[in-house]
């Protein structure tokens, strides 16, 4: 098959012009969920500006309603150093870091929020009371994370997984990873996103792990063990995303140079592409953990105030997403 002529042309073209100004996509992002609704958030740890400022400037945006839980006295601290108003806002006390995370998943678990985001804490304690396997938020899916990048010089939202949550992937968790992603994709309105399943090369190497892997997900796909997206791998980065590169390489693919969704072979390739992006191709970052029974709002401590409105967006949009399919009668 070749490549129709208005496909040649990369998506992906830094000798050109911007496809768009940087953050346009985050900001229909966050219009598309405050159209929604806001929704119900603890936020876990807000003991620093930046995290509390992110928590307020999301409510003040129309996506979240907040809920603070910690220590009273240290986010009463913060708010004050930041010139910050909690009036109206309700605080859960909890001690210290850890016991702030339970007090959060206690609330999700108990159906007062609908989800969480991390404050002025590790991601790993987050995600230890979320996973505690007597009161926490396990589902029979992995928890994953997406990262949601808004590329100004590419032609549409761009989502890589995984990047911040596990290490070294199986082919099981893998497949977690990939349907995570699928399903956020719809969220936001991608009927049937393209799923990049990223190596090196184009072709099954038994030496390379990552290209047997992406083998058996796109076969996983077939089957029906992976629904909703279009997957296709090996891919290397350059064919994923452009489009004249696999035609270059001669590569017959209704996603190759068209992803929507890289899948990276493991946290650590997968955040370096990321923060490649965000560093040095201007890309504006948002993320989200999926496969717990709410979604988790994972930002970097180094996000500024619009990656974390962005995050809030997705998860006010996943969240309106799942209410809609529950409310629709069985097939």
């Amino acid at each position: 098959m070749t490549l129709p002529p208005d496909q040649i042309a990369s998506p992906l073209a830094l000798d050109q012009p911007p496809a768009h100004e940087r953050g346009a996509r985050h900001r229909q992002l966050v219009g598309a969920a405050r159209d929604r609704g806001a929704i119900s958030v603890a936020v876990i740890h807000p003991c620093d500006a930046l995290s509390l400022g992110g928590a307020l400037a999301a409510r003040d945006a129309g996506l979240i309603h907040p809920v603070l839980v910690g220590p009273p006295d240290r986010i009463n601290g913060a708010a004050d150093a930041a010139g910050l108003s909690l009036e109206g806002l309700e605080i859960v006390s909890a001690p210290h870091s850890h016991a702030s995370a339970e007090a959060a998943v206690a609330l999700a678990c108990a159906g007062k929020v609908e989800a969480l985001m991390k404050g002025a804490l590790h991601t790993d304690e987050v995600m230890e009371a979320v996973l505690d396997k007597q009161v926490g938020l396990r589902t029979e899916r992995r928890i994953t994370h997406i990262f949601a990048l808004d590329v100004p010089y590419y032609s549409k939202p761009l989502f890589i997984t995984d990047a911040a949550i596990n290490i070294e992937p199986d082919l099981q968790v893998k497949r977690d990873i990939v349907q995570n992603a699928i399903d956020l994709a719809h969220a936001l309105g991608i009927d049937e996103p393209k799923v990049a399943v990223l190596s090196a090369v184009e072709t099954v190497t038994p030496a390379i792990r990552s290209t047997v892997d992406a083998a058996a997900l796109c076969k996983m796909a077939d089957r029906g063990q992976i629904t909703g997206g279009l997957v296709d791998g090996p891919l290397a980065f350059d064919n994923a995303v452009s489009t004249e590169a696999a035609r270059m390489k001669g590569i017959t693919s209704d996603v190759a140079g068209l992803a929507d969704i890289l899948v990276a072979p493991d946290l650590v390739s997968g955040n370096m592409i990321a923060k490649q992006l965000v560093y040095l191709a201007g890309a504006q970052s948002a993320g989200l953990a999926l496969g717990a029974r709410v979604p988790v709002i994972l930002t970097s401590r180094s996000d500024d105030q619009d990656a974390r409105i962005a995050s809030a967006a997705l998860a006010c949009l996943f969240v309106a997403h799942q209410r809609t399919r529950a409310k629709r009668p069985p097939m």
